[in-house]
């Protein structure tokens, strides 16, 4: 049987990992979580989970069980204690706040200085947790990717974690095993430092190529797509949700990518998704295969489905999706989460960030929650306002039957993921996990198979090292030099090599973080794209584009002597495939438009349809 250098790398890395990965997932004798001096059902690891949650759910107050219903995010000091960060932008409560006021369970991390900081400050909010709450309910903590090379906008630095491609880039790879042995690497990276809950994947289709989140999925393809959503669920949560499972949140139900000339419902300047293709169902598909593979939970998006149900309002407060169409029809049973922030207006200094109550924008927050618990849905994500449900409850508006039926499912994802029994990391086990250098070897060598190669004019590449004078341009050049003699001016070189972005243009807005998302054209305008096409026409150039979006390059790539994609990879990822150390592998995940009136003419609804595009879906060539 033949056996690849990366199959080789990653049953070296599991082989490496199994005695840490055990030492997380023992468990303690017994916890007395509510302090009677009693094992209570619910504290019995060998009591069925039915009955451990029936337990617990009959001790709950009615405003622990709302504020089960809640996640928020959080910031950590320098030091991963308990104290307020010093420097932290946005005033926020703290983690023991959200415990103490909120009665939360439930909290989402974003920036952190460490890795190693984070499990420190994990196991010292379960210690709280436990201490310091009457029920000593364990805290779920969630987190966005943190695996990309690329550090975008929708996914955290990778720092100390082994670094991949985007979603895309394993789009471009294809290969479905592949797929589930990262997931599983990230997996024991997460449980390593307490991070429960993968606030992905994304099974959105990217076929509006200007959206400004098609970075987080796997292309446009639908069958793909659900080929890949399975295998990250698989590798992230295994064949069920247990101790040692990361649990998916898959997302955003049912298919954010045909938002209308791109431009994305986080904001109030574009609220509703449209289907001109009258292809709906088409985004499902990747959904489907989520709920084959049983993800643990489902994030449903903020536009409103326009058109495709009675009533234009936002996807979490839609009935007729979260009831009709997730529960009903897809029998789905598990988590349904909100996306961030429904239900309040944010402050960002003098400039309020409105819910994305779309559809309700009239309606009181409380009755935004009430609208979106009566649709069907779980838990409230960016929140922190149970104080609302207890209200609701009190003024006989919602039963507390109803808000029981939310948290057992919150509850039973706890048991599953063993945190009843023990919260806690182990710090020595952690760093066997953070220095594995197999699983961070994995990491490199996807980088480097997710290039595709677009062209490669008579045999350009791959070069030889060592032989030829190379100028480079938004490439270090310390690591440059490796490969072979760095020159100052392009005119004095044999080669040039650049890396390019995407580009992109940010929508008029006084909202700061509105300013970051990649929205607008996709071509290169103006003096940028004349300083690109200068040095193209100075000397023999291989070009390297970051595809977030499907760029428009019909002159760069004509003007190319060699022309590269890539989906998040380092500098050395590139020259070793440039070099031919490594070799391009990947194909397109989505096709590249010949031009921008190509773009607007197409459906957003509707994948691979611009006219005459550049590179269709799936191309890539090989050396």
């Amino acid at each position: 049987m033949k056996i690849s250098l990366q199959s080789l790398v990653i049953l070296m890395a599991m082989l490496a990992s199994v005695i840490s990965i055990t030492a997380w997932i023992s468990v303690p004798a017994f916890r007395d979580l509510n302090k009677n001096g009693k094992l209570d059902v619910y504290e019995d690891s060998k009591q069925p989970i039915d009955k451990r949650i029936e337990d617990l759910l009959a001790q709950m107050t009615l405003e622990e069980k709302a504020g089960t219903m809640f996640i928020n995010g959080t910031f950590l000091s320098e030091d991963g204690s308990l104290a307020a960060p010093a420097n932290s932008m946005m005033r926020m409560p703290t983690a023991t706040q959200l415990l103490d006021e909120k009665k939360m369970t439930h909290l989402n991390i974003w920036q952190i200085p460490s890795v190693r900081t984070f499990a420190k400050w994990q196991n010292n909010i379960q210690k709280y947790a436990e201490e310091k709450t009457r029920l000593g309910i364990p805290v779920t903590i969630a987190s966005d990717p943190r695996h990309y090379f690329s550090n975008n906008i929708f996914s955290m630095a990778s720092d100390g974690f082994s670094q991949w491609p985007e979603q895309l880039g394993f789009a471009a790879i294809g290969d479905e095993q592949l797929m589930q042995q990262h997931a599983d690497i990230a997996r024991q990276e997460y449980r390593a430092v307490g991070i429960h809950e993968a606030l992905h994947p994304m099974a959105d289709l990217a076929t509006e190529p200007r959206w400004a989140r098609v970075s987080g999925t796997f292309g446009e393809d639908a069958k793909l797509s659900a080929k890949l959503t399975r295998a990250y669920i698989r590798g992230y949560q295994g064949k069920k949700l247990g101790p040692g499972s990361v649990a998916c949140m898959t997302k955003h139900f049912s298919g954010g990518g045909p938002q209308k000339e791109g431009l994305d419902p986080h904001f109030e300047f574009h609220k509703g998704q449209i289907y001109p293709g009258n292809n709906f169902n088409y985004h499902l598909i990747p959904f489907e295969a989520a709920f084959a593979v049983n993800t643990a939970a489902i994030m449903p998006y903020y536009g409103v489905p326009t058109g495709q149900s009675g009533e234009d309002v936002g996807f979490s407060f839609n009935k007729e999706m979260i009831t009709g169409l997730l529960r009903n029809k897809y029998k789905y049973d598990g988590v349904v989460c909100t996306d961030w922030g429904l239900i309040t207006d944010v402050k960002m200094g003098p400039v309020t960030w409105p819910a994305r109550a779309w559809g309700v924008e009239h309606l009181s927050e409380e009755a935004r929650v009430l609208k979106v618990i009566e649709a069907g849905v779980d838990q409230f994500g960016g929140e922190s306002c149970p104080e609302h449900v207890v209200s609701l409850v009190k003024q006989g508006k919602l039963s507390e039957q109803r808000i029981d039926e939310s948290v057992r499912r919150l509850l039973r994802q706890k048991f599953q993921l063993g945190l009843f029994d023990n919260p806690y990391v182990d710090l020595s086990a952690a760093e066997k996990v953070l220095t594995n250098g197999a699983f961070k070897k994995a990491g490199e060598m996807a980088q480097r198979r997710s290039f595709t190669l677009l062209k490669n004019e008579a045999g350009t590449l791959p070069l030889m090292e060592g032989k030829y004078k190379i100028y480079v341009k938004n490439v270090d050049p310390k690591v440059a030099a490796q490969y072979g003699t760095v020159v100052e001016k392009p005119e004095d070189a044999d080669f040039a090599i650049i890396r390019l972005n995407t580009p992109w243009y940010p929508v008029e807005t006084q909202n700061p973080f509105a300013k970051g998302f990649h929205h607008g054209d996709l071509d290169f305008k103006g003096l940028e794209k004349d300083e690109i096409l200068q040095l193209l026409t100075k000397v023999p150039t291989i070009v390297d584009i970051y595809l977030d979006r499907p760029a428009v390059i019909p002159e760069i790539s004509k003007a190319s002597k060699a022309l590269l994609a890539n989906y998040g990879a380092s500098d050395g990822a590139l020259l070793d495939v440039v070099f031919g150390k490594a070799k391009p592998e990947g194909k397109l995940p989505f096709e590249l438009p010949a031009s921008m009136e190509a773009v607007r003419n197409q459906k957003e609804d509707v994948p691979y349809d611009s006219k005459d595009p550049l590179y269709k879906f799936g191309f890539g060539l090989r050396y």
